[in-house]
């Protein structure tokens, strides 16, 4: 097989450098300010111990993320130590959340055993256009149901051809 001279593989801690260098959120970012969001939803600010339980990290771990997402605009930290979104926040959290639960639904329409946790695995890899392609398959399948059917009767006509000869 040729390979192309011009591509630019990486491992992925390369992909994830590339994206840091260029300004992307890490995906331990995201997953803090997701959060941040989410907690947002329900009382308008977030504190550092109920997101220290919720993400079971350490509170000077939550501290540290909090405080590099206050100097790239995404949040604010107020003398009342009350995490708030800036509106640049609100619309990445947002995003965040939409794109983490379209991956969760997907993968709990496909079968996946464990959909929050490969959702959380994944998310972070996955281009706003991927996501978007993904959201238009769920929309298909929710306009179609007959098609829906027919891939859950084919997933278990497989399956049972599969049977007890998995490979992983």
């Amino acid at each position: 097989m040729f390979m192309n001279p011009d591509s630019e593989f990486r491992t992925f801690r390369g992909y994830q450098l590339k994206n840091q260098r260029e300004g992307k959120l890490t995906a331990a970012l995201e997953d803090y300010l997701e959060m941040v969001y989410r907690l947002c939803l329900e009382d308008n600010y977030a504190r550092v111990g109920k997101l220290s339980e919720l993400l079971h990290v350490k509170p000077s771990s939550t501290s540290k993320m909090i405080f590099r997402l206050v100097d790239l605009g995404y949040l604010e930290y107020d003398r009342n130590d009350s995490i708030l979104l800036t509106d640049k926040g609100k619309k990445m959290g947002a995003y965040l959340l939409d794109r983490h639960d379209t991956l969760e639904r997907f993968l709990t329409m496909i079968g996946n055993t464990s959909p929050l946790e490969e959702a959380e695995l994944v998310e972070h890899s996955l281009s706003t256009s991927t996501v978007l392609e993904i959201k238009g398959l769920m929309e298909f399948f929710m306009e179609n149901p007959g098609i829906e059917k027919q891939y859950k009767a084919f997933k278990e006509q497989r399956q049972g051809a599969i049977g007890s000869n998995k490979h992983i």
